[in-house]
C-alpha cells in the first residue's frame, strides 16, 4: 500500500472510529450525508461519483470501487468510508479551489487512474499528518479510537503502519508540520486539517488559526477553502 492509500484509508478508519455520522458533520461537506445514501442534491446510483463530477475531481467510478475494498462491503463499514472519502474528497475540492493543481492530481494517484509519484506520496503523508494532528486537537482521539482507526486500516504496509503509529502518538507539532510543508501544499494541508474537524471547540480554532499562521496562508485562501467546503 502506498501512502496515497493509506491517507484514504485512513480516512475511512478515522470515521468508523468516530462513527460515520460525526465524521459526516465533520469537514463541512454540506449535504454530505444525502448525498452519501443518494437523496438530496447529488442522487443517482453512484453518489461518489456523482459528488466527484460535481466538484471537478477525476476517478469516481474508481473510488466507488476501492470503497468496497476499504471496507469490506459490510452496511456500517461502507456508512463510514463513504463518510471518510466523502470527507477527503471535500478537502481536495476545497485546495483545489484555489487553484491547486495537485488536489487533482492527488485523486488520479488516489483512484489508480495514475501511478502515484514520490511527491505525491509525500504530499499524502503531509495530509496524514495534518490529519491527524487537527483531530488530536480537542483531545477527543482515546486510546480504544487508536486502536479501531489501525484495525480498520487492515493491508497498510509496515512503513505506512509505523508512520501513522507514530503520528496518532506523537505531540501536536503545528511548526514541524508547517514547515515541512511547501507553498504549493499549504492550501491542501490546510484543507486536510479543516477536514478533521467540527470547529465546536476553541482548541480545534486556535489550532487551525494557529496552522494557518505558522504555514503563512492568506486569510483570502483560508476563506476559500472554508467556503468550498461549505464551512462558515
Amino acid at each position: 500500500m502506498s501512502f496515497v492509500r493509506t491517507l484514504a484509508t485512513l480516512a475511512a478508519g478515522y470515521a468508523a472510529a468516530k462513527g460515520a455520522d460525526k465524521f459526516k458533520e465533520m469537514g463541512g461537506m454540506k449535504g454530505l450525508q444525502d448525498m452519501m445514501s443518494g437523496a438530496g442534491g447529488a442522487g443517482g446510483e453512484n453518489p461518489l461519483g456523482d459528488m466527484m463530477q460535481k466538484m471537478g475531481l477525476p476517478g469516481g467510478d474508481a473510488l466507488q470501487g476501492m470503497l468496497g475494498q476499504l471496507t469490506g462491503g459490510g452496511a456500517a463499514a461502507s456508512g463510514a468510508g463513504a463518510a471518510g472519502l466523502g470527507g477527503l474528497m471535500a478537502a481536495l475540492g476545497g485546495a483545489q479551489a484555489t487553484g491547486q493543481e495537485q488536489a487533482a492530481s492527488m485523486m488520479d494517484a488516489l483512484t489508480g487512474t495514475t501511478v502515484a509519484t514520490d511527491t505525491q506520496e509525500n504530499n499524502a503523508k503531509l495530509m496524514i499528518r495534518a490529519m491527524i494532528q487537527a483531530a488530536k486537537a480537542d483531545g477527543e482521539i482515546d486510546e480504544d479510537e487508536k486502536a479501531k482507526i489501525l484495525e480498520h486500516m487492515g493491508e497498510m504496509g509496515p512503513e505506512e503502519l509505523e508512520f501513522v503509529k507514530a503520528e496518532l502518538a506523537g505531540p501536536i507539532d503545528i511548526e514541524g508540520l508547517a514547515s515541512a510543508t511547501s507553498d504549493q501544499m499549504k492550501a491542501q494541508v490546510y484543507a486536510g486539517s479543516l477536514m478533521a474537524v467540527k470547529v465546536d471547540h476553541a482548541s480545534e480554532a486556535r489550532y487551525l488559526n494557529g496552522l494557518a499562521d505558522a504555514m503563512g496562508l492568506s486569510p483570502e485562501i483560508r476563506d476559500q477553502v472554508h467556503r468550498s467546503m461549505g464551512i462558515s
